[in-house]
Formats: structure tokens, C-alpha cells, sequence
């Protein structure tokens, strides 16, 4: 078993129960899914270039990702409908708990300049956004193999939550280095 779902199951539960006062252990908040999702604009090569992102993709999670198609042509940004723009993944379970621990105990802290995660990237409902300028921060990528450095989005979706306040009791204890309030 994954050491951040461990630390979940024997610390956290208790720990949100009492700080929110639930009495259920099956209602306190937790993580159910994370999304990952990289774009690659209107690139030329159009499939060719979904190729690469797709194989980057599935080395830093573990899971084949699905190629994203734009749903409605727009004329003055030059993409028809079915066009390639981006590749999403959707993790759960096991792979999800292993993608959190080593993003929160690996890349995040050998980020260069890294002071935290930002404490206001929650929506209403308490799930949280993060984005990160690179791929290549994620030790499974070669930097000499990659065609082009890439952004990416990991949104971590929450259940159970009452809003921000009890996703982010979660998410820090489960050890998200937040950056120090100012």
C-alpha cells in the first residue's frame, strides 16, 4: 500500500474528524481523482506532435493519457474541429496515491526557487489546481528526448469537502508543501 494513502487511512481521517467535528470517518474529506493535462496548442505537425506528449505522459503517470480534439472550429485562431490540442489523464486508486507522493515528496521540492504551492488555487467546492512549467522536473523524463519543454496541469479532485478550508486541512496534511502565509 501506497505510504500518502497509509498516512491517509491511520492519520488524517482522525485528524479531519476532529478538527470538523464529523463523526463519520466515511464523511470526512478525500482524494478521489487527480487530472492531469498538458497542452500543446496548434502545432503544425498535428498528430505527430501528440505522439511524444502522449509517451512523456504515460512515464510520469503510469497511464496511458487520451488525446484531447477541439469540439468547435474557430476561424481566427485557425483550428477545425477534431484538431489535436492537448492530451488529459485521469488518475484513481493506487496510481493516483503513488502520482501524489512522488509529486509532493520528488518534483515539488526540487523545483528551482520553490517557496510553496500556492494556498488560493482552490474552487468553491474545495478542489485544487496546480500548474507547472515543465515536464521535465518529473525524474522519468530525459531531457535529451523531449522535443519541447511543456507545461502541465494536475487538478486534484476532492470529495466529501465543504469547501476550501477542509480540502486544504487535507491536502496539507497529507503533506502539500503550501507556501507560508504572508
Amino acid at each position: 500500500m501506497n505510504r500518502k494513502k497509509q498516512l491517509y487511512q491511520d492519520k488524517v481521517v482522525a485528524l479531519l474528524q476532529e478538527k470538523f467535528g464529523k463523526e463519520n470517518a466515511l464523511a470526512v474529506a478525500k482524494l478521489t481523482k487527480i487530472v492531469v493535462n498538458v497542452g500543446i496548442g496548434t502545432e503544425p505537425q498535428g498528430e505527430k506532435a501528440v505522439e511524444p506528449v502522449v509517451e512523456q505522459i504515460a512515464a510520469i503517470t503510469g497511464q496511458k493519457p487520451q488525446p484531447t480534439q477541439v469540439r468547435v472550429s474557430i476561424a481566427g485562431f485557425k483550428i477545425r474541429a477534431g484538431d489535436p490540442v492537448g492530451v488529459a489523464v485521469t488518475l484513481r486508486g493506487e496510481r493516483m496515491w503513488a502520482f501524489f507522493d512522488k509529486l509532493v515528496t520528488v518534483v515539488l521540492p526540487q523545483l528551482k526557487d520553490f517557496s510553496g504551492v500556492s494556498r488560493t488555487a482552490f474552487d468553491q467546492v474545495g478542489n485544487y489546481s496546480l500548474g507547472l512549467r515543465e515536464q521535465i522536473v518529473f525524474p522519468e523524463i530525459d531531457y535529451d528526448k523531449i522535443d519541447r519543454v511543456r507545461g502541465l496541469q494536475i487538478t486534484m479532485t476532492v470529495e466529501n469537502s465543504s469547501g476550501q478550508e477542509e480540502s486544504f486541512a487535507l491536502l496539507e496534511a497529507l503533506g502539500m508543501p503550501f507556501a507560508k502565509e504572508e
